[in-house]
């Protein structure tokens, strides 16, 4: 296993981009809540890090990680919030049916395609595990917290437009 003994949250701080001019959405499931709200809380935390003001930072929730496209599309074109880019936020723990295959499906695709259609980040935070252990590595555990992964992702690619 590529996972064994390494923490893949790892990153350079000093490389970050400063991000006091950005607002980034984070849309988070509500499906595996212990989970997705521990990534949650570690994508605030670097967001905040690199300048990203509190008040720049808006958290909405969704029922699933089906739902993460539409509601990364929905805030990216609020014209109240007037975001940036997005962190969309979700855990899919494999089960006995094919469900898990096509919601982690349509949650990959879906996402692909709010990057593609609005032209702003949406970073893809979406455990897709076979296990509670797993997700729980993840999650902020052995292996790290995606959702710092995500932030970052989410900061670079911002960093990148406002560059071309």
């Amino acid at each position: 296993m590529a996972t064994v003994g390494k923490n893949l949250s790892s990153y350079d701080s000093n490389e970050l981009p400063n991000g006091a001019r950005f607002k980034v959405g984070i849309v988070v499931s509500e499906w595996n809540k212990e989970f997705t709200e521990a990534m949650m809380r570690g994508a605030v935390e670097v967001l905040l890090q690199s300048g990203v003001p509190e008040s720049s930072i808006t958290v909405k929730w969704v029922p699933g990680s089906y739902e993460l496209p539409l509601g990364a599309q929905m805030m990216l074109e609020s014209e109240k919030l007037d975001l940036d880019g997005v962190i969309a936020i979700g855990s899919v723990i494999r089960g006995e049916t094919a469900h898990f295959d096509y919601v982690c499906s349509a949650a990959a695709q879906g996402i692909k395609d709010v990057n593609l259609k609005t032209g702003k980040p949406v970073s893809f935070c979406v455990l897709t595990d076979d296990n509670e252990e797993q997700t729980r590595a993840r999650s902020g555990g052995e292996h790290g917290n995606k959702g710092t992964d995500a932030a970052v992702v989410v900061l670079k690619m911002l960093a990148l437009g406002s560059e071309l």
